[in-house]
């Protein structure tokens, strides 16, 4: 067989997998699929909004697509068996212009955008959109939205289990480098099992897990023959 035809039968392969298999091979851009990759770089757009439901647990704003909402209820349940402790969301699913606002909100606090956009994601850059994002608290503590609620002991049960429900803890601290954002321990993200066992075992960031995904796809294609 020639370079032309072997090149062609690869090319020809990849576009195939490409056009049946989104997920498969670049997951980070199917915003269906539980991996869409939402930062400063990935972006949704202003006017996307997700399937959502109300996931049946304690809290507020308890919007969440529905297997992240389910996945949710699990855990909370978990929690509480394992660890006697009761949480509670505070923000699910946010709307395009509900992060512009909160955005804004910031900017206007702080003074700068770069000091704005190191605790809040711009609109469009939010994973709340998405509809897999979930920041929760433990019921009667004073911990709230900060860092201490790491040491809380819900905050250590999420750290310690979220990744059995199919969630990771998005911004952890060490990797405001490669996140962009500073450390967000209550801020959880559903990703699946299999992809939130890996990410937790690796102990890596969704970014670098998903480099990887898509280095090991692209060796695979060129294993095709």
């Amino acid at each position: 067989m020639s370079y032309i035809t072997q090149f062609a039968s690869l090319l020809c392969a990849g576009t195939m997998m490409l056009t049946s298999s989104l997920e498969a091979v670049a997951p980070q851009r199917d915003i269906t699929g539980s991996l869409f990759l939402v930062s400063r770089a990935y972006r949704v757009s202003e006017d996307y909004v997700p399937p959502l439901v109300q996931a049946d647990v304690s809290g507020s704003l308890r919007s969440m697509r529905p297997e992240a909402a389910a996945a949710l209820e699990d855990m909370f349940a978990a929690c509480k068996e394992e660890a006697g402790v009761t949480l509670v969301t505070v923000s699910g699913y946010r709307s395009y212009s509900k992060q512009k606002n909160i955005y804004n909100n910031k900017l206007k606090s702080v003074g700068s955008e770069e000091k704005a956009d190191e605790y809040v994601a711009r609109p469009g850059a939010s994973e709340h959109q998405l509809g897999m994002a979930m920041d929760v608290g433990q019921r009667n503590s004073s911990a709230g939205l900060t860092s201490s609620f790491a040491n809380t002991r819900g905050g250590e049960w999420i750290a310690e289990n979220c990744w059995r429900f199919g969630f990771i803890l998005r911004y952890q601290e060490g990797w405001e480098d490669i996140t962009g954002y500073n450390y967000e321990p209550w801020h959880v993200r559903y990703v699946g099992p299999e992809h939130a066992k890996a990410m937790y075992e690796a102990d890596v960031p969704m970014e670098t897990y998903m480099e990887e995904l898509r280095e090991q796809v692209m060796i695979d294609l060129l294993a095709l023959k």
